[in-house]
């Protein structure tokens, strides 16, 4: 007789509940916080300041004159596509002006604060590992992802409140002041929400960041593309999470309905990257990596091909999504005549602009202003890599081989230098591009192209400044992004804040002037080229005497 053998049945796996999935979200985004509070501190600062500085000249619009001859300006097709819809344009009062110029600028800056910041803190961290090691603890499988998007919910708050007091101090409403900062914070979020998912794609942080970038490219796009369509934007617009901002219509006739867009994207797109988290496995994306070649091509032989390798394709989207910026920006030009009656009595036109025949010039300065501090910012992050390959450890497995420390921070200081070079005389010819499309001709070919090289010292200065940080104080790399901010200040506001000699001095771009309006002096350029040799100097010093790694 035999005996009945029980078959043992397959364990069930119990389903984790949904509260384990966040455990630890709070004490990951009291990390966070501490963390990044420096960050949060010089991001809040300049969006603050950018307020305090950048709506002077919109309060004097209390004058007939000037508020009509602004509302002509913007009504242009290609001013309305790099402003807004145009609410209040037949009554363009102060509020009016801000909401309708001001709006796009501030929800695109805090977009990408936004999509830096959730890619920092969620797919960076699973590729250098230490999201491993956190999750080792008790740390539930979204927490990283909740904590990041909280996170950036914290800044932008911080930034709308401090943000809306600078803009009621002006003598703005206070309740439609707060009505639009709170609005751009929601907007940005947004987009933080689409780099939450675009880090559940992909493997790498680079590319969840270029995903999320043309995603706000996109954006852009719509909205512009639908306001010019049709007065005060057609359907094409509401595709664009920026004209839900906009539609708003802060300071003409405030309605809030357009902001319950906002928070229905954010819950889709938190409630998909929780779904896509869900089915990857750790430190993967969803989209599948490229296969690389069994062994490497004959030209990726030293740190210079390889740090070109690592650049060209930041490289060719920094030119691209810049040079389209600015071959929009060059249509406009075409327009400037038109502001003459308002800056005729206006004293804050008058110090930004000048008048007469030189209004155009002006205005082109302050283009090669905004190209040069673009080039700068690109210059700047290229360079910097080096502190992320440090920090990945990758420098170590590089200088164990035969390449000298110097052949190896050269190679990415020569990369980034000519990288920057790319981007600022591009974004001059592009200038020059959208001016010649409308059959503006009056400023020739080359004074945009000595308007792009003319601030290449003072930029070669701003990356030699990062160099010998990160040779020196890697822990005080983010001074050379304070330089940034502080010379566009000098440049656009030096003469509205009334600074001192000496405190224009600092900018290496106060150096160059206007290189539209006048020309350079060789001896300034000189100057500015040998301050640039004595910091690179000094970078490679710093970092032959250091250890490695060091950050």
């Amino acid at each position: 007789m035999s005996a009945a053998v029980a078959t043992p049945s397959a364990p069930v796996l119990a389903r984790p509940a949904f509260g384990s999935t966040l455990t630890g979200t709070g004490t990951l985004l009291r990390f966070m916080l501490r963390r990044d509070r420096m960050r949060i501190l010089w991001w809040t600062l300049g969006v603050t300041f950018l307020y305090a500085g950048g709506l002077g000249e919109y309060v004097l619009l209390d004058d007939p004159a000037a508020s009509e001859a602004r509302s002509v300006l913007v009504s242009s097709p290609a001013m309305i596509s790099m402003t807004g819809p145009g609410y209040g344009i037949g009554d363009y009062t102060p509020g009016a002006a801000v909401a309708n110029e001001f709006i796009l600028w501030v929800v695109l800056t805090l977009a990408v604060m936004s999509i830096l910041q959730v890619v920092r803190h969620t797919r960076a961290e699973e590729e250098s590992s230490r999201s491993e090691l956190v999750r080792a603890g008790v740390v539930g499988r979204h927490a990283p992802s909740v904590a990041a998007l909280l996170l950036v919910l914290i800044m932008n708050v911080i930034i709308a409140l401090t943000s809306a007091v600078a803009v009621a101090a002006q003598d703005f409403d206070v309740a439609q002041s707060f009505a639009m900062t709170f609005a751009i914070a929601l907007g940005a979020l947004v987009f933080g929400a689409v780099a939450l998912v675009a880090a559940q794609a992909y493997e790498h942080g680079r590319g969840a960041v270029g995903l999320s970038l043309a995603v706000l490219g996109a954006a852009f796009l719509l909205r512009a593309l639908g306001d010019v369509q049709e007065e005060h934007g057609s359907v094409v617009s509401w595709l664009s999470p920026i004209a839900w901002v906009q539609q708003t219509r802060v300071f003409v006739d405030l309605r809030w309905w357009p902001l319950g867009l906002c928070v229905a994207a954010i819950v889709l797109l938190l409630v998909l990257a929780a779904f896509l988290g869900s089915r990857r496995d750790f430190d993967a994306g969803l989209v599948a990596v490229r296969k690389g070649r069994a062994d490497a091509e004959p030209t990726l032989t030293g740190p210079a091909p390889l740090a070109w390798v690592q650049q060209r394709g930041a490289l060719m989207w920094t030119a691209l999504g810049l040079g389209a910026m600015w071959l929009g920006s060059g249509t406009i030009i075409r327009e400037v005549p038109n502001m003459l009656d308002a800056v005729e009595g206006n004293p804050v036109y008058a110090a930004l602009l000048g008048s007469g025949e030189d209004m155009v010039r002006t205005f082109l300065g302050i283009f090669g202003l905004y190209i040069a501090a673009g080039a700068a910012a690109y210059g700047i992050a290229a360079t910097l890599r080096v502190k992320g390959e440090e920090e990945s450890g990758r420098t170590e497995l590089v200088l164990a081989a035969p390449v000298s420390r110097g052949r190896w921070l050269a190679s990415t200081l020569v990369v980034s230098l000519l990288g920057m070079v790319v981007v600022q005389v591009t974004g001059a010819l592009a200038l020059w591009v959208g001016a010649a499309s409308t059959g503006y001709d009056e400023v020739p070919f080359g004074d945009y192209l000595e308007l792009g090289l003319a601030y290449l010292p003072a930029l070669a200065v701003l990356v030699g400044l990062a160099a010998a940080l990160y040779a020196w104080l890697p822990r005080a790399t983010g001074l050379a992004w304070v330089m940034v901010g502080y010379v566009f200040l000098v440049g656009m506001f030096a003469d509205l804040f009334d600074l001192p000699e000496w405190a224009r001095k600092i900018s290496p771009f106060w150096w160059v002037g206007n290189p539209a309006l006048a020309d350079v002096e060789a001896a300034r350029l000189w100057g500015l080229g040998g301050v640039a040799a004595v910091l690179f100097l000094l970078a490679f010093t710093g970092f032959r005497r250091r250890d490695v790694p060091r950050v």
